[in-house]
């Protein structure tokens, strides 16, 4: 028999679990996700999350608490009668009492391979650590920072080339598939765990904007990682003529120079070893461009200085 779940997410990332879980078969009884807030063109108007509005199209019933640690919450909670609880970047505690509830457990998603890179940013830190790999896990949630016991897991590939939004969605489909078997696999009563272990445990701090700066004196691999884990938000950045530009997109490049300085016509910036071409970039005010569009209208030259 299909599972009665509660789906608990508010970004985009959680979409496709909702999607392919509602699609399988399983009954979902109720979507949590964050409240509204304020956005649109002028600030005002307020704007669903990506989960709520997915949901609302589905006809599921739509809950946005403030918390989960009120017994009014935890009573609503329980009214659903739910088998499990799958939580897919909700980005809320779920304190004891919530976990017990299901009768199965509540299973999370995580957007790493665990026990590396617990916490809030692991899609942005295994890119910028140059980590070689990345993958999804379902682990059954217990009250620690992602350290319950792992079920399954699926690794992808980092390679130079990919940004942290090319990541993320590869992730987000990938997972979806995954909760999807994990669930198939908790309905049949088959569901192995095992412990995480503690041999290679980080943690994936949230991003903060002062780490978004580029630091040009680092070797041509780091720099290309440190703005491909920051693309598209918030965007590793660097002055060029008083103004901030960030860049979103670039390639290892042949040159070398002092870091920071413009080697050629093509946008090949020079870093403490090495180098790197631009492709895609933000100027201040502006849209998101080509390097080849940007430079028709700020046609740089060789010795200009990024800083």
């Amino acid at each position: 028999m299909p599972l009665r779940l509660i789906f608990m997410g508010t970004p985009d990332f959680s979409v496709p679990t909702l999607l392919e879980l509602v699609a399988h078969g399983h009954e979902i009884a109720a979507v949590y996700t964050r409240a509204p807030k304020p956005g649109g063109r002028r600030g005002l108007q307020l704007q669903p999350t990506p989960v709520e509005e997915a949901a609302r199209k589905l006809g599921i019933p739509v809950l946005t608490p403030k918390t989960l640690k009120t017994p009014e919450a935890l009573e609503e909670f329980r009214a659903f009668e739910a088998d499990a609880a799958v939580v897919v970047a909700y980005g809320m505690i779920l304190p004891q009492a919530i976990l017990d509830a299901p009768r199965l457990g509540c299973y999370n998603l995580h957007a790493s391979l665990l026990p590396r890179w617990r916490g809030a940013a692991p899609i942005n830190r295994a890119i910028m650590a140059g980590d070689a790999e990345s993958g999804v896990m379902v682990m059954r949630m217990d009250v620690g920072l992602d350290t319950g016991d792992v079920a399954m897991a699926e690794r992808i590939a980092i390679s130079d080339s990919m940004t942290a939004l090319d990541l993320h969605d590869r992730l987000s489909r990938l997972g979806a598939d995954l909760m999807v078997r994990a669930m198939a696999a908790l309905e049949r009563g088959g569901l192995q765990l095992r412990k995480q272990g503690e041999d290679g445990v980080t943690y994936a701090a949230k991003i903060d904007k002062a780490e978004a700066r580029i630091d040009w004196t680092r070797s041509a691999r780091a720099v290309l990682r440190h703005i491909h884990g920051l693309s598209p938000f918030p965007g590793a950045w660097s002055e060029l003529e008083n103004a901030r530009v960030k860049i979103l997109r670039c390639e290892l490049a042949q040159g070398a120079g002092e870091p920071g300085t413009v080697l050629d016509d093509h946008l090949t910036i020079a870093c403490g070893e090495g180098a790197i071409r631009i492709i895609e970039l933000q100027r201040e005010g502006k849209g998101r461009m080509q390097a080849a569009d940007f430079l028709r209208g700020v046609p740089l030259k060789a010795g200009a200085k990024f800083s």
